[in-house]
C-alpha cells in the first residue's frame, strides 16, 4: 500500500477511536446520571383530610410521619437529573395562638441523610455535619394563618423565616401548604438555599464536563400533633 494510502487509513482509525471514545463517554454520562436515585418532591398526603378535632391553639410537636430532604440538579454533558436526600430525624415545635403562628422552629438531622437508602459521605463532608449537625428552621415573625385553616381547608402561604446550616444562619423565603387532619396538622414546604450563601463547597463531580447545580431546594412534611 502506498504512503498517502496508509495515512489515510491511519486517520479513519484514529477518527473512528474517538468518535467511539465519545460515544462510551456520552453514553456512560447519561447512564450514571439517570441511574441515581431520584425521590418524589415532598407534598401533603393524597386523599381528603379528616374533619378538624378541637381547637387549634396550643402547641403542635412534630411526630412520626415527618420527613425532611433536599433535591440538587446534577448534570453531565447535557443530561441531568435530581439528586435527593430523605431524614426522618426532624424534631421541633409550633405555637398557634388565635388566627396566628407565633412561633415555629424545626431542627433536621444532617447526619441522619440518605441517599436512595444509602449514606453519601461526600455531603456529610460539604455540609461539616461533624462540626454543624443539625440544621435549623425558624418562623422569623408571627404568622396570620390563611382564612380556612381552621375549618379544615387546605391553605398555601409564603412567609419569611431564617435557616441555620453549617453555622450560619440566612433569610429565606419559606414557602409551605397546611391543613388540619383529625387530631394533625399537615404541613408541606419548600424554601430555596443557595451554596455560596452558606459557605459550602459542593462536591466536584464530573469537573468540567458537568456536576452539581449551586441552586438546592430544601423540602420537608411535617406531622404535628398538639401536646397533651
Amino acid at each position: 500500500m502506498s504512503e498517502p494510502g496508509r495515512r489515510r487509513r491511519w486517520w479513519r482509525w484514529l477518527l473512528a477511536g474517538v468518535v467511539l471514545l465519545v460515544v462510551i463517554v456520552v453514553g456512560g454520562a447519561a447512564i450514571f446520571v439517570k441511574s441515581q436515585p431520584s425521590a418524589a418532591p415532598l407534598t401533603l398526603p393524597a386523599g381528603a383530610a379528616r374533619p378538624p378535632a378541637g381547637s387549634a391553639d396550643g402547641s403542635w410537636d412534630v411526630t412520626a410521619g415527618s420527613v425532611a430532604g433536599f433535591r440538587i440538579r446534577e448534570s453531565a454533558l447535557g443530561f441531568g437529573d435530581d439528586v435527593t436526600g430523605r431524614t426522618t430525624a426532624v424534631t421541633g415545635t409550633a405555637v398557634i395562638v388565635g388566627d396566628r403562628v407565633s412561633s415555629a422552629v424545626f431542627h433536621i438531622s444532617l447526619t441522619a441523610f440518605t441517599f436512595g437508602g444509602k449514606p453519601k459521605p461526600q455531603f456529610a463532608t460539604s455540609l461539616d455535619t461533624a462540626a454543624h449537625p443539625d440544621a435549623t428552621i425558624t418562623l422569623a415573625g408571627p404568622l396570620r394563618l390563611p382564612a380556612g385553616f381552621a375549618d379544615g381547608q387546605t391553605v398555601t402561604a409564603a412567609f419569611p423565616g431564617q435557616l441555620t446550616l453549617k453555622g450560619v444562619t440566612r433569610p429565606v423565603t419559606i414557602t409551605v401548604s397546611a391543613r388540619r387532619d383529625g387530631a394533625a396538622v399537615q404541613v408541606a414546604g419548600s424554601l430555596p438555599v443557595a451554596a455560596a450563601r452558606w459557605g459550602i463547597t459542593l462536591p466536584a463531580g464530573f469537573g468540567f464536563l458537568g456536576g452539581l447545580s449551586n441552586e438546592a431546594t430544601a423540602e420537608f412534611l411535617l406531622v404535628l400533633h398538639g401536646r397533651e
